[in-house]
C-alpha cells in the first residue's frame, strides 16, 4: 500500500494530498509524512530530537485536523522539520476524560522526531501555513483508511 500521493488538480494555490493507512495510526503517520514532504525532502531530515504530545477530539476528522495543525505550529515555533512519527490512537468514553465532547472521544498520543531547519542541508519546498478544511475528509475503505488534505502555502 502506498503511503500518500500529491494531487495536482485539486487546489491551484495550495498543496493537496491523499494519505493511506491500513489502520488509523498508519493513516495519521502517513498524513504527517506527506505534510512534511510538501515542505522538505524528508529523507534529508535526521530524527535526532523528539517531542511528545496528546490530542483529543470527538471525531476522527477533527483529530487528524488538530494533529496536523499542531505539527505546523511546532514547525514554526521550534524552527524544525520532522520525518518520523509514532502514534497511538484510542477511542475512549468521554465521561471520564472530557464530558463536554460527547459520549465518545478519540485520543492521540504522538511522538515525533526531526531536526532544526538548515537551508544548507535541507532542500526546502513550500512553507505550509495551515491545514484547511477545504475537501478535508477521512474515510474507511476496503484496504483501511484514506484521508484527503489540502494545506495553505
Amino acid at each position: 500500500m502506498k503511503k500518500f500521493e500529491f494531487l495536482e488538480d485539486i487546489a491551484t494555490a495550495d498543496v493537496a494530498f491523499e494519505a493511506y493507512g491500513k489502520d488509523l495510526n498508519q493513516l495519521f503517520e502517513n498524513s504527517a509524512l506527506a505534510l512534511f514532504e510538501a515542505m522538505v525532502d524528508t529523507k534529508q531530515v535526521r530524527p535526532i530530537s523528539n517531542f511528545q504530545f496528546p490530542i483529543s477530539n470527538p471525531t476522527l476528522d477533527g483529530l487528524l485536523f488538530d494533529f496536523l495543525n499542531e505539527l505546523v505550529f511546532l514547525k514554526d515555533e521550534k524552527g524544525m522539520v520532522f520525518s518520523k512519527f509514532k502514534l497511538r490512537i484510542e477511542k475512549l468514553q468521554a465521561a471520564s476524560l472530557r464530558p463536554e465532547l460527547g459520549p465518545r472521544v478519540y485520543k492521540l498520543q504522538a511522538q515525533i522526531w526531526g531536526e532544526e531547519i538548515n537551508p544548507q542541508k535541507h532542500r526546502l519546498k513550500a512553507d505550509v501555513k495551515a491545514v484547511t478544511l477545504h475537501q478535508f475528509r477521512v474515510r474507511r475503505t476496503k484496504e483501511g483508511y484514506r484521508a484527503r488534505i489540502v494545506v495553505d502555502v
